[in-house]
């Protein structure tokens, strides 16, 4: 059974930066293709970031790009998502997902069909 718990959100201000971490069990992230997606209240979830299964591979939607960054530590099977110069606008519960499948280009696994778990969600409040 594999499980992602996220933590590290919390309350920021415009301009200031975070660290999300999702812990994985009952699967190796070396082997695994990783996202991040954010949900704002009365939105659709949407896509943030993803990594590929052999961390060769990164990709960002338009929104994030140049503040957010994933990463996997392999020795922690953990994954994470800095984010840097947060707006309002980034505001969301922010959930990390799970691909067993063996996607590629990283570019595909900016889609919610091709993950297979999810965590709960970390609430991210970015305040003006």
């Amino acid at each position: 059974q594999v499980q992602l718990v996220e933590s590290g959100g919390g309350l920021v201000q415009t301009g200031d930066s975070l660290r999300l971490s999702c812990a994985v069990s009952g699967r190796t992230v070396s082997s695994t293709g990783m996202g991040w997606f954010r949900q704002a209240p009365g939105k659709e979830r949407e896509f943030v970031a993803a990594i590929t299964w052999s961390g060769s591979s990164t990709y960002y939607a338009d929104s994030v790009k140049g503040r957010f960054t994933i990463s996997r530590d392999n020795a922690k099977n953990t994954v994470y998502l800095r984010m840097n110069s947060l707006k309002p606008e980034d505001t969301a519960v922010y959930y990390c997902a799970a691909s067993t499948r063996f996607i590629t280009p990283a570019k595909a696994m900016g889609a919610r069909s091709a993950y297979d778990y999810w965590g709960q969600g970390t609430q991210v409040t970015v305040s003006s």
